[in-house]
């Protein structure tokens, strides 16, 4: 039985990947018991490099022993778990963290839950995406969230992140152009609440609002670090895509 359901996860995580969701994929995640698992969360990372067959079984064990509801299969060399009934972020964080240690060495990444099997197929893709990309990032946390690794995905030539980082951050500033006109002057031009309103001519408590505003609209605050390079990236990103 274990190694059956063993072969049924692979073929389950393989048909995910390649976007072939047909009825005998269906037939399969009901055979698992997995037809009410969403929604779903996705880990990834390496497999430890010396036995990956029984990096998965311990894997399993792990999830078992967690009482995790999960998914395990390989994708070229990343390790990938799928972890069902994961109601939170903070449910998902909680998984990764005790399914981490049993990955290889380097970074392990939370995909964005998915609300359906067919939402799982491009969490996947940018998690292993984001493992690849967290090279860029030494001091990322272990595990490390998928939005978090936003802008090393973008650099790294990542579709969806691009894409992300125009839609979430870009567009919205774009539609409230003294927010936009605020993050451009205050992270390309003077990083100070003086020296941001000298350029535009207001008030620092009005650039400090407007500051807040932006964090508000698009998660990332301007006077962070990880914050800024996201904006910064964001507004090449958005420019770039108005002039194609």
């Amino acid at each position: 039985r274990g190694a059956w359901d063993a072969r049924l996860e692979a073929l389950v995580v393989d048909s995910i990947l390649r976007d072939e969701m047909d009825p005998s994929v269906a037939s399969r995640i009901s055979a698992l018991g997995w037809s009410d698992a969403a929604p779903i969360a996705v880990v990834a990372g390496y497999a430890p490099v010396s036995d990956v067959e029984g990096a998965l079984d311990v894997l399993r064990r792990a999830s078992r022993n967690h009482d995790l509801m999960m998914l395990t299969g390989m994708h070229g060399d990343h390790l990938v778990a799928l972890v069902g009934r994961i109601t939170s972020d903070e449910q998902a964080a909680r998984a990764a963290r005790l399914l981490a240690p049993h990955f290889g060495p380097g970074p392990v990444v939370i995909g964005r839950r998915a609300m359906d099997f067919d939402a799982v197929g491009i969490s996947i893709r940018a998690a292993t995406a984001a493992v690849h990309a967290a090279d860029a990032w030494p001091q990322a946390p272990r595990p490390v969230s998928t939005d978090e690794l936003l802008p090393e995905r973008a650099i790294a030539g990542d579709a969806l992140a691009r894409a992300e980082l125009i839609e979430s951050v870009y567009l919205p500033l774009a539609g409230e152009e003294h927010l936009l006109a605020t993050a451009e002057a205050f992270l390309e031009q003077s990083p100070s609440l003086e020296g941001t309103a000298r350029l535009l001519f207001v008030h620092p408590n009005t650039v400090r609002y407007r500051l807040g505003r932006i964090t508000d609209i698009t998660g990332f605050s301007a006077t962070d670090p990880r914050g800024s390079l996201t904006l910064r990236l964001a507004l090449m990103l958005g420019r770039t895509s108005s002039v194609d």
